[in-house]
C-alpha cells in the first residue's frame, strides 16, 4: 500500500470527485481507501460493485452515517504524505501538466491515465 496505481491530473479549482470513476475503472482491489470528498452513494455502491471494500468516511450532513474501517484508513496518509513530496520537488518549469508528471515519476512508479 501506499503506491500510486492511477493518477489523473485534474484542474487547480475542478473537483476531483468529476474522475471517481475512471480512477476506479479497470482494477480489482479488495479495499478502496479515499477522503470524504468520495462520499457518494452511487460511488460507493460501485465500489461494492467491483467487489471492494469502501474506506471512506461519511460526511457530516449524512443522514445515517455509515460505518468505516478507522484503523485501514489511517493508511490513507501515505497518499499525503506523496503528494507533500511532489509539492516539495524542484520544478523548471513552473506548474505544467508534463513538469508535474515528470516530478510524479521521479517520486514513484505511476502510469498515466486517460
Amino acid at each position: 500500500m501506499g503506491n500510486p496505481i492511477r493518477f489523473i491530473l485534474t484542474a487547480g479549482q475542478a473537483s476531483e470527485f468529476g474522475q471517481a470513476f475512471a480512477l476506479i475503472e479497470g482494477f480489482s482491489a479488495d479495499y478502496i481507501l479515499a477522503d470524504k470528498g468520495y462520499d457518494s452513494n452511487v460511488f460507493i455502491t460501485e465500489i461494492e460493485r467491483t467487489g471492494a471494500r469502501p474506506v471512506i468516511p461519511p460526511r457530516r450532513s449524512r443522514i445515517i452515517q455509515r460505518e468505516y474501517d478507522k484503523e485501514l484508513y489511517k493508511e490513507r496518509n501515505l497518499v499525503e504524505r506523496l503528494f507533500q513530496k511532489l509539492t516539495r520537488l524542484p520544478l523548471c518549469l513552473s506548474y505544467l501538466k508534463e513538469s508535474f508528471w515528470h516530478r510524479a515519476r521521479s517520486c514513484c512508479h505511476i502510469t498515466q491515465a486517460g
